[in-house]
């Protein structure tokens, strides 16, 4: 019983050191900026809309741009809110997110701080049906919610792009030239993916679509390939003999001969597809984890572009 009572002592002076130590930092780290020259203090959500926005902000000293989740953290669908969040969002100017219901924490974000700024990227875009498979299985697939993911579509992640730029020029007016002129440049870049998928669509469109994460669905669109089957796979999707099966039907009923797939949660599956089928898995990045480089995005793009390529090359 000491014991216990011991530990519990133990473990409690250890959870007070360490938000102690969270509290501390966060108020020296507040001290220091009202102490040095103001800055517009801007955070995003996650990985794809940081890039967007530190392509806008270039080298631009007037901001600070600091990402609110780890570059390794992927979507954000299930993402919980830390205080170390609560605290630098305490003092942000501007919250940039991607919208369309992946960051379901921004309603806790608004009560707590309803004078923060937020700037949802994907507001005014046409998003995709969460699970769209275009007219397949209405029971499995018809959902009423949105498919945030619209970073995989080049021609809507130059739009978010657009759309970020302005929440910067609204929020710091004297820069407005250099946020416009940064998301131009920025914009023009991606356009040379936009054309490389734009001709690769010569070779694809109209094909069907076997795909095991819902963010593909935006590039069988930009491709103009037809989704008939999207089995959402991520860290909690336990997947059942009867989904095993029912893919291993539409792929061979459909002649499918190539699936998009991410390599982190679908390797399983695609093994087996591999092993039963006729069909080849070509793994993809989904674009939510990487490095803070800001050709990041670009470079991920092209090589899933190479690897389309691959797959769809004239026989």
């Amino acid at each position: 019983m000491r014991k216990r009572k011991y530990l519990f002592v133990f473990c409690m002076l250890l959870a007070i050191t360490v938000a102690g130590g969270i509290f501390t930092g966060a108020y020296i780290r507040l001290e220091d900026r009202q102490e040095g020259e103001e800055k517009l203090h801007v955070v995003t959500s996650f990985y794809p809309v940081y890039i967007a926005a530190l392509n806008v902000v270039g080298d631009n000293t007037d901001v600070e741009l600091e990402n609110l989740s780890e570059p390794q953290t992927g979507c954000m669908h299930d993402y919980q809110l830390t205080p170390k969040d609560m605290i630098l969002l305490s003092g942000a100017d501007l919250f940039l997110v991607n919208g369309g219901g992946i960051e379901n924490f921004l309603t806790e974000v608004s009560e707590a701080y309803p004078s923060l700024t937020v700037c949802q990227a994907a507001e005014g875009l046409e998003l995709l049906a969460e699970g769209d498979s275009h007219g397949h299985d209405e029971e499995q697939h018809n959902h009423s919610e949105e498919n945030a993911h619209a970073w995989i579509d080049t021609r809507l992640y130059a739009k978010m792009v657009q759309n970020i730029a302005t929440a910067l020029m609204e929020a710091d007016p004297a820069n407005q030239t250099v946020y416009k002129k940064n998301a131009d440049q920025y914009c023009d870049q991606i356009e040379d993916l936009t054309v490389q998928l734009a001709e690769l669509k010569e070779r694809t469109a109209g094909q069907p679509a076997v795909i095991f994460h819902e963010a593909y669905a935006y590039l069988a669109e930009e491709l103009g390939m037809q989704t008939i089957y999207c089995l959402n796979l991520d860290e909690e999707r336990q997947i059942s003999a009867k989904e095993t099966a029912d893919v291993l039907e539409e792929i061979t009923e459909h002649q499918i001969s190539i699936v998009f797939a991410e390599e982190l949660y679908g390797k399983d599956l695609g093994n087996t597809v591999e092993e039963e089928t006729d069909a080849k898995v070509y793994y993809l990045d989904t674009l939510v984890r990487g490095d803070y480089k800001a050709d990041s995005y670009l470079n991920m793009v092209q090589k899933n572009i190479d690897l389309l390529k691959q797959a769809f090359k004239k026989k």
